[in-house]
């Protein structure tokens, strides 16, 4: 059974990039087809990933919270965690977002289909529903397939060892679980799994957690997550092995030794690959570089000129927020209007706790291009508001070009690092000075403030701390 519909535009992927090119360029006057395989629009990011993995965190903070308010001298009991109502209450966060989507899309009248998309020539997509094949003639399309998580070729096929997908669905608590991979996903399902009552060994490669960013804002997290857990960095997995009682696995650690130990549980957490597989791309033409991006230019326009894509399938950052802005310039370009992919930075986030949050340029990499740099850092153990929360592990960095004077880079550690670090980005796409951060008022106590002590750090007008000495 077939059926064929024409559009203006044809959007292959229903997560954030994806529906947000469809609803702009719809509410820009086009004609819309919406495809994606899955039965609710959100893609990766509402369905399994950052909306339910932020969900199972803020339990998991409430955990700790609790524990640590001892401090202040208020205690509570033990908590009495009930699995199947944490997972309820996770899915009616997922199924709020996602029909509040369907509704937008019903109002833009948008064309929904459910499927599998290919295309078979330059202005066709085929796709296949349940027996039945939907003909979508475009003048435009965007694609917006995103990722998928890595798999470890040594791996077993077994459903003990995880992706992030399987260790959101939340099923069980392991005894003893391993993360493979100290990045953002592994350490906040570390957080999750450990504040439910799992034992957490992370095995990390490199020589840091969080690997891009700076290993400076990295280490009160560090420093507070090696009390916790077992943590090996310079460490690589050569192994795995399944058995009645477990997981067997082995690894490397830096110094050349070679140990095999026992989990209950394996979440592989290494990194995700583009979802540009599978496609027809090459049917049509559209040039994909050696990892599997698809190659775009600032309209976010492929090799073929009238195919769009938008988001993980097109390169790091994989991030959502990268991905919703993308979209946008894609429906707009599709549509006419002078518009461009050119952001100053992206901000990333770990909602790890304490949470770290950067943009611009890190130290690391402005010692890697030589640029000649002032770094102004403020500690939270001096911020009023952070000593009176319970929050004083962390800390406020800026970088500044020594020539311009302009901001490049920032980086927070603490709570709420994530909500923070957006005055950072406004001050770099607006070419900030210290100066200009420094007398712009902060409400106090905040935590805020501990980003514009930073800068006086810098323009020499704090006082809140010793200001540091100038070089000559």
């Amino acid at each position: 059974m077939t059926e064929t519909i024409s559009v203006d535009l044809a959007v292959l992927g229903g997560g954030p990039g994806g529906y947000t090119a469809a609803f702009r360029a719809a509410d820009l006057g086009l004609t819309v087809c919406l495809v994606d395989r899955e039965e609710r629009l959100g893609g990766v990011c509402l369905n399994v990933g950052c909306i339910p993995s932020k969900t199972l965190l803020h339990a998991a903070a409430v955990i700790e919270e609790a524990q640590e308010i001892k401090d202040f001298g208020v205690s509570f009991g033990a908590p009495q965690i009930d699995l199947a109502a944490l997972r309820d209450k996770k899915e009616r966060v997922i199924t709020q977002l996602t029909g509040g989507l369907d509704g937008l899309c019903k109002t833009r009248k948008i064309t929904r289909l459910q499927g599998t998309g290919r295309f078979s020539e330059g202005g066709t997509l085929l796709v296949e529903q349940q027996g039945k094949t939907t003909t979508v003639r475009f003048a435009h399309a965007v694609i917006a397939t995103g990722s998928h998580p890595f798999h470890l070729p040594f791996a077993p096929d077994d459903p003990r060892i995880w992706d992030s997908t399987a260790a959101l669905a939340l099923e069980l608590v392991p005894e003893r679980l391993l993360i493979i991979g100290g990045g953002i996903i592994g350490l906040e399902m570390a957080q999750v799994y450990h504040a439910l009552g799992a034992e957490i060994t992370i095995v990390e490669m490199l020589d840091q957690l969080i690997p891009p960013a700076d290993k400076d804002l990295v280490q009160p997290l560090f420093l507070k997550l090696k009390k916790r857990y077992r943590i090996f960095t310079e460490t690589t997995v050569t192994g795995m092995e399944a058995a009645d009682e477990g997981i067997r696995v082995s690894y490397t650690t830096g110094d050349g030794t070679n140990q095999q130990e026992l989990f209950a549980a394996v979440l592989v957490a290494v990194g995700r690959r583009p979802n540009s597989r599978d496609l027809g791309l090459e049917k049509i033409g559209v040039d994909i570089d050696k990892k599997g991006f698809i190659t775009v230019n600032q309209r976010q326009q492929t090799s073929v000129a009238t195919i769009y894509a938008i988001g993980d399938v097109v390169g790091e950052p994989m991030l959502a927020h990268k991905a919703t802005h993308q979209a946008k310039v894609a429906a707009e370009a599709i549509s006419g209007r002078p518009a461009a992919f050119t952001p100053l930075t992206i901000p990333s986030v770990a909602y790890t706790n304490p949470e770290i949050a950067w943009m611009g340029c890190t130290e690391k990499q402005a010692k890697e291009q030589g640029i000649d740099y002032e770094k102004g850092k403020f500690s939270w153990g001096a911020s009023g508001r952070a000593l009176s929360a319970g929050a004083a592990i962390g800390a406020s960095k800026a970088l500044f070009d020594r020539t311009s004077g302009r901001i490049i880079g920032a980086g927070i550690c603490g709570a709420n690092a994530g909500e923070l670090i957006h005055e950072a980005v406004l001050a770099l796409e607006m070419g900030a000075d210290a100066e200009d951060i420094s007398k712009t008022v902060h409400a106090h106590p905040t935590l805020a403030e501990t980003f514009a002590f930073a800068a006086e750090m810098v323009d020499g007008s704090i006082t809140d701390a010793m200001p540091p000495k100038k070089k000559r």
